[in-house]
């Protein structure tokens, strides 16, 4: 107590501690933002691949044919199910239809609805490029619609193609674009023009034997 009164004399002023206390406050509230940043809410079923341009087809969900892409670049390099990388072209998915194709969901192995062959192309060459789909089994016998779509990503997403194209038996083979890339990386020369890759594998794996 004081001679003055009857409470008790404050607490002499720390300007140092203050500043302390409001330093290490600071400091949480950064550490805080800096643990958001680092750790952004998942997005489930985001995959980021460095590619060119992305080539996909796809059939009907749940069907059990088994259809096949087939990609040339402009030097002869050919991805399929057999050489599923060649060149800047990779296949990054190959779809057997109802045949062994499952996913695991919630810990649980369940047959695959999704009908997806997908070639990514990480660098590109100029001149021609073919993208044919094959028939490979046929359970149904009736007609399976294909759909193609092939899209530049880089220096902005550009569809070069999208079109739909009747499967009707095994073995059958169609070319569903062929497009030639320019030097500066434009798009000339898009058309449907048939172009067999399959022979080309079938002699280019006989010439290796």
């Amino acid at each position: 107590m004081d001679s003055f009164g009857n409470y008790p004399r404050d607490e002499p002023f720390d300007p140092f501690s203050v500043m302390l206390f409001k330093g290490l406050q600071v400091v949480a509230f950064l550490f805080f933002i800096a643990l958001l940043v680092m750790n952004p809410e998942a997005k489930t079923g985001k995959i980021d691949t460095k590619a060119e341009f992305i080539i996909s087809m796809v059939w009907p969900d749940n069907h059990p044919d088994d259809v096949d892409l087939y990609v040339e670049d402009p030097v002869g390099n050919i991805v399929w199910y057999h050489e599923r990388e060649s060149g800047f072209m990779v296949l990054e998915r190959d779809d057997r239809g109802g045949v062994n194709d499952f996913i695991t969901v919630n810990g649980k192995k369940i047959l695959n609805p999704i009908r997806e062959e997908t070639v990514s192309i990480r660098g590109f060459l100029a001149g021609e490029y073919t993208v044919n789909i094959n028939h490979y089994l046929a359970t149904t016998g009736a007609p399976v619609p294909i759909s193609v779509k092939v899209e530049k990503i880089n220096p902005q997403l550009e569809i070069i193609h999208y079109g739909t194209i009747l499967v009707n038996r095994a073995g059958e083979e169609k070319t569903a674009v062929r497009f030639k890339i320019a030097e500066d990386g434009k798009i000339l020369d898009v058309n449907q023009r048939e172009k067999s890759l399959i022979q080309l594998t079938r002699s280019a794996r006989r010439n290796t034997k």
